[in-house]
């Protein structure tokens, strides 16, 4: 069971270099979906592997033991591995919550102050123009989904370029992509092995929003041209908005416009494969964490007396 339950902690390590491998050979949209699938996965099992291995503690003391009716010893290994594994466990649990919740009360904070100062600017359709000399733009969610947008940024860009940033934000409120970075950053504050993996949901993100307006648009340099041009004029630019909003001008931005000045590739047989690895991680993570789980549930219930019942 303690070896199964190892599995969990250590899978998450390899999700950012399967997931960077996904996003160069899959479309953008489709290695999102898969990377944010594979990081929840094992986000999850990750932290069900750590409850496993503090119940296992809490019932070698005499009073947890007591409580939980056991009537013999838990068959576990020995408390040279479990009381260590057990102490971690708590550890690592008690970090990711208290992460968790100030990273949910400093992104509601950000949120609700990005919210108020659209709210008193008036908007047209779905953009949204604040007026400061500051560059900046990005994709806010809500009801209704907006587009901010600053004077400075517009005075950044032609009339062209501004539309393909408007249409490169709109994809981001059309497909949802709030939900990615929300999610992304969760499994990251669950799991250190999750950050990079992170990393890879933000640029895929903004890949799938760049290959959505070079569509809208119809020209793929002009889109690579006003994303290039956003980020060199938002460089500096630190507005107060929460992590979870995208916005064009985030992200290796060179590496993002040297795709969309590429011609796009079609799918090629190690997309395939790099797929089943990631699915198979996620997969494997699952089975093990089920499976430890199982057995930890056996093992209690023969300490219980009840084997054979």
């Amino acid at each position: 069971m303690t070896f199964l339950l190892l599995i969990p902690l250590a899978l998450p390590f390899a999700t950012a270099p399967l997931g960077r491998r996904a996003l160069q050979h899959l479309a953008p949209a489709t290695a999102l979906w898969l990377v944010t699938g594979a990081a929840v996965v094992l986000a999850c099992c990750s932290l069900t592997a750590l409850g496993a291995f503090v119940l296992t503690g809490l019932l070698k003391l005499p009073l947890f033991a007591a409580f939980g009716e056991l009537v013999r010893p838990l068959r576990t290994p020995s408390n040279l591995v479990v009381v260590p594994a057990a102490a971690f466990s708590v550890g690592a649990l008690a970090v990711s919550l208290w992460a968790v919740c100030r990273a949910v009360a400093h992104q509601a904070r950000a949120f609700r102050a990005a919210t108020s100062e659209a709210d008193r600017r008036a908007t047209a359709g779905d953009l949204c123009v604040i007026d400061s000399p500051r560059p900046d733009a990005y994709a806010l969610p809500g009801r209704p989904h907006r587009i901010v947008v600053t004077t400075g940024m517009l005075r950044s860009l032609n009339p062209a370029e501004r539309e393909a940033l408007f249409a490169h934000e709109r994809a981001h409120n059309a497909a949802g992509h709030h939900y990615f970075l929300a999610v992304a950053e969760l499994a990251a504050l669950c799991h250190p092995g999750l950050r990079p993996t992170g990393a890879v949901i933000r640029l895929a993100a903004e890949r799938a929003a760049d290959e959505a307006a070079a569509v809208v648009v119809g020209n793929r340099r002009l889109t690579a041209q006003a994303i290039g041009r956003a980020a060199l004029a938002a460089r500096a630019a630190q507005g107060e908005r929460p992590s979870f909003a995208p916005a064009a001008t985030t992200g290796p931005v060179p590496q993002r416009v040297a795709a969309l000045l590429a011609a796009p590739r079609a799918p090629h047989r190690t997309a395939r494969w790099i797929a089943a690895l990631l699915i198979a991680c996620a997969a494997v993570s699952a089975c093990a964490s089920a499976t430890g789980i199982i057995g930890f549930h056996h093992a209690v219930e023969v300490a219980q007396g009840e084997e054979g019942h």
